[in-house]
This record gives C-alpha cells, structure tokens and sequence, in this order.
C-alpha cells in the first residue's frame, strides 16, 4: 500500500495542485520559494496524524490570490493504490473503484481520504475534518489514521536528542517493534529484575541506597518514611526500551559529528518503519536529507534510501519523500523517483519525469548525461542548453560582457555534450514544465553554403531541422549561420580576441594567421580563413582544440574592458530566457 497521488487545493502558495508519487522512494526538488516545504506539509496532516509530526494549521496557510480574499477552506485529497485484501477490509469505507481500459471492468480498488480546514469567521480557528471514500458522510476513524504511521524529519533537526533515551524516542519505538511478543517482553524484563538484585547487593550501589534511607527516615521519622531503593532499570518493558540510548564508538552521541549522527538517526527512524508489525502503511518524510553531509554522504544515503523499493526479507516496504536543494541529490536519483515543483505561467505545477514518453534509448541516455551540473535543470526557472563546453564557456562570457546576469534570471546554462538535446527536450515544453528554454546550436549548412556572410539567410544541416521540431511555446531555438566560432569570427573586434586567444596557446599558427585573415577582403572571407586555419588546418597538421581555444577566449572576453557585440543568434537566445522579448524566432 502506498500514496499514489495527492490533490492539494487553497493551501498556502497552491490554488489547486496534484502530485502523482511512486511506491519507494521519490524525491521532491524545484527552485527556492516553489512550495516543497508546502508539500511536505500537506502529506503531514494526515500521514503524521497520530504522531508528534502532526501540523495545526491557522488562517495564514490558507490560499490567498494576488488582489483576493483568502480561500475559505484548505482540501487535501490522499489516494492510496497497491492495498491488500486486508488493506480493503481495514479501509472497507474509503474504497473506491478504479475501471480498466474498457470503463467497465473494475480493475482495483483504491482508497480514499479526505482532509479539510475551513474558516469558521475571520481571525477564528480552522474546523477539522475528514472523510472518506465518496461521500463526505464516511468518517474517517481513530483506527484509521492508526494503520497510517509516518515519521516527519525536520529540517534543522537535532539528531542528537532523537537518539537519546527517552519514553517517546526512535531507540524506543524500534525496541518496541523488534519484540511485539508479550511473552517475550516478560521474559526479559524477569531477567534484567535478577540482574537488579543482585547489583542491589554490591557496592556502591547498596551503601548509596542505606545513605539515602537513613537520612530519609531520619527526617521524617519512622512513621512517615517511605521504603526507598534504587531503580536501576525498570519493572517493564516500556520503561527499559526508554532508558536505551546509542554510544559511537563507546563515545556519547554528541562527541560524534553532526553528519554521521544525521545518517544514523535516519537508519533508526527507517528500521522502526521497516520493522513496523502493525500499520497498513509506513511512510517517512524527511525534508534537506542532504544536510551536513558532504557529497560522497549524500550519494550513501541516497543509495540507501533507494532500498526501501526492494526492502530484505523480514522487513516491510516503506514509501519515502524527501525534498532537497541539492543538485548532487537529483543528479543521483533515479528519473522516475523524481518529482519537480515549480512555477509555471498559470501558478505553481508538479511535474514527474516518468510521466514522459522518452524517445527509445533516450530516457537512459538522459539518465547517464544528469550530474550534478545538469542537474540544475530541475532547479532553474530558465535554461540555455548548448551543445558541449567550448560553448558554455564561450556564452556565459559572452553574456556577462553584454551586461546579461544570468544568475539573478536564476539561468541556467548547460551543455548537452554534443548533439543531445533529444535526451534533455522531453523534459520541457507545453507537455512537460513550462519554463522558457533556449536552445543555442549551430546551423552547419552543407557546401556550397558552409561559409556563409552574416547577413545570409538561415540554412540549416538535416540535424539542425531535425532539433527545430522542437520548438513550441516554450522552446525555442537559436541557430549560428555556421557554428559559434564561425559566427564570432564575423567581426572585426571578437576576431581581434580569437587571434589574441589562437596566439596565446599556439603562438606559431597565430602569427602565422593573423597575416592570412588580414589580408583577406571581406568579413565573410577573414572569418573562413580564421576557422579553416584553427580548427580545419589541412591533412598532416594538427587542428586546435575547440575547449582549450574556447577557455582561452573566455578569459579574453572576461578580461576585455570593450563592449563586444553579440552575434545575432545569441543575443535573441539571451533576449528571450531573460524575458526581454516574448519568444525568439527559428533563424534569428
């Protein structure tokens, strides 16, 4: 059994938002102010219910829009799928039919809970209520939300408190899990009342107990004395699991790092679901999991937490969300535990990668390509893909020379290591999220065409029409008349800069065409020998390298006091991700 979809509707930043979720693991990640924390907090009033993780809404989380009053009620919908034929018995009231294919067959059954806040009168407490099933007259029960057990991991936790001894701690609960058995639990607190005695008798433990008693009774007197003894474990076995801690190393919990305790009250808080004998459904929520961990940790835990989808025999399945600011974390997950909360132009939105019709061989391509770097992608409100390193370099340069700050347009600019941009498009898009995309390549005509002038019409290769079907109203693409290189070698003042960057690395064949272009009539004619000479040089010499000449290039242009005008193609790709113009035109 597991949360298969949530609806959430007049809830803090959510008008209406719904989010589909995976059995296992799903990790939740979108740019800052998206409404993760908001989620987390909607899957809390109902799955922590019953636990210290509980969440007491007021009228300041209630759904506001821009100019209007705040909505009257907050609704959660929870939908749980995959429920046994014992779920169905314990949750017979929340049941609804799912139908097959042909709208007909009942092909399972889901259940159903509801949970609303509403605004009696202004400044007043909210009403709670909960239902289930399809009729708002199903109540839902105490024993209801006791088959849901949940754990809710705060972001600024303090592990060191969750792993001392306590009647209400994760040592305890998991204590309790690990021996259901009354029989047993008898049996070992018979065996530590025998150890109690005869610790009793040494010292100091009975010369403490006298001490206490004779002053005792000589203070109150033998009438009023009570019989005092020292307590040094416990007469239950609730009392003893609360008096159980954890040592690291033969060392107390707060000597160890911050870290490594996070990773171990985790592992408790998991074992305790995993060993979980009575709830219909276990779920852990844990918000920032990455922090104070480095990011070899953070790739641990991740991989760790990737095995409650395939849980060893003995223990029992747990559904776990965790919502996280880290790239590394995104990058290393699974595309299909994935969920991206963000804003589209019609409000906040979810979206889920596993929902997209992947192209063959092109959703485990993508899955190869994410690292932490591309990662991004699912934190920016706007992207520049490029093709490979030479132009990420070349553009970020370009851009901040131009004046265009692309981290406060929170822009993302990321290379696709070449022509990959099939793998990274299903993820955007009218169909996908709805962030304004750019994607900046080359056109590479075909002879005779190859070296065309700067004011030549657009012809673009098979691949480069290929990549333009691309585009709809978020997308849009930016093509070179030839490639970036061969672009910026149309003008006088960036070809300037590619000789100064050609002669830095390669001082010989620098000097050398440097003479060559100089000589050559038009712009169109000195761009063609720049580039056939660095990088087309003829059979037995070597060419130079596009990185190594782009990263040389860039510190130029970082370096350069002059305003260097943008090749057009560029400019309309920037102009467009930045919101200066509402979409860029093919060919600009």
């Amino acid at each position: 059994m597991y949360l298969k979809t949530l609806r959430i509707q007049g809830f803090r930043r959510f008008d209406d938002l719904s989010l589909s979720f995976k059995d296992g693991l799903n990790v939740i990640v979108g740019p800052n102010n998206a409404g993760k924390t908001a989620v987390v907090d909607a899957l809390r009033v109902l799955l922590a219910a019953s636990d210290e993780g509980n969440l007491r809404l007021t009228e300041l989380d209630l759904h506001e829009k821009p100019g209007g009053p705040p909505s009257p009620t907050a609704t959660f919908t929870f939908v749980f799928s995959g429920l046994s034929e014992q779920n169905e018995a314990d949750f017979s009231n929340a049941l609804i039919a799912i139908k097959g294919a042909d709208g007909k067959t009942i092909e399972r059954y889901d259940a159903q809970f509801f949970v609303q806040y509403t605004q009696a009168e202004p400044g007043g407490r909210l009403r709670l209520r909960r239902w289930v099933g399809m009729h708002e007259e199903n109540s839902m029960t105490t024993e209801m939300l006791e088959e849901l057990r949940a754990i809710y991991l705060q972001p600024l936790r303090d592990p060191q408190q969750g792993l001392k001894p306590g009647r209400m701690s994760q040592i305890s609960k998991l204590i309790q899990n690990m021996m259901p058995d009354k029989a047993a639990r008898k049996e070992l607190v018979k065996k530590l009342t025998t150890i109690d005695e005869e610790l009793a008798k040494s010292e100091p433990i009975s010369t403490t107990n006298a001490a206490i008693s004779t002053k005792h009774e000589s203070m109150l007197g033998t009438v009023l004395a009570q019989a005092l003894e020292l307590d040094l474990t416990s007469s239950d076995f609730n009392r003893f699991a609360a008096r159980v801690g954890i040592a690291v190393g033969g060392r107390d919990v707060e000597q160890n790092g911050l870290g490594f305790n996070n990773l171990i009250y985790m592992a408790v808080v998991l074992s305790e679901l995993a060993f979980n004998k009575t709830a219909s459904y276990c779920g852990l929520l844990v918000e920032e999991p990455e922090a104070h961990l480095h990011p070899q940790l953070q790739a641990v835990l991740l991989d760790y937490l990737k095995t409650v989808e395939q849980p060893v025999v003995g223990e029992r399945p747990v559904q776990v969300f965790v919502t996280s600011h880290s790239p590394n974390f995104a990058a290393l997950a699974d595309l299909d535990s994935i969920c991206c909360v963000y804003d589209s132009p019609a409000g906040p939105v979810a979206f889920a990668p596993r929902g997209v019709a992947f192209g063959k061989g092109k959703k485990e391509k993508l899955q190869q390509y994410l690292n932490v770097t591309r990662a991004e992608l699912f934190f920016a409100r706007r992207i520049v893909f490029v093709e490979g390193a030479a132009e990420l370099f070349l553009v970020e340069a370009l851009a901040k020379n131009a004046g265009y700050d692309l981290r406060k347009h929170s822009i993302s600019v990321i290379s696709t290591d070449g022509l990959n941009f099939d793998a990274f498009l299903p993820l955007f898009g009218e169909k996908a999220m709805q962030i304004p995309v750019a994607i900046v390549t080359d056109a590479d005509p075909a002879a005779p065409d190859q070296f065309p002038a700067a004011t030549d019409a657009l012809k673009l290769s098979a691949t480069a029409t290929a990549i333009s079907k691309a585009e709809d109203e978020y997308v849009k693409c930016f093509f070179a008349q030839k490639t970036l290189e061969y672009d910026l070698a149309l003008d006088a003042t960036r070809r300037g800069l590619m000789v100064e960057a050609l002669t830095d690395i390669h001082p010989t064949i620098g000097a050398d065409l440097k003479v060559v272009v100089d000589g050559a009539a038009t712009e169109q004619e000195k761009a063609k020998l720049f580039f056939a000479g660095t990088f087309e040089r003829p059979e037995g010499k070597t060419s130079v390298k596009k990185g190594q000449f782009a990263q040389a290039l860039a510190q130029g242009i970082s370096e350069s006091n002059a305003a260097i005008e943008l090749p057009a193609y560029i400019e309309s790709a920037l102009d467009y991700v930045t919101g200066v113009i509402a979409q860029g035109p093919v060919g600009v």
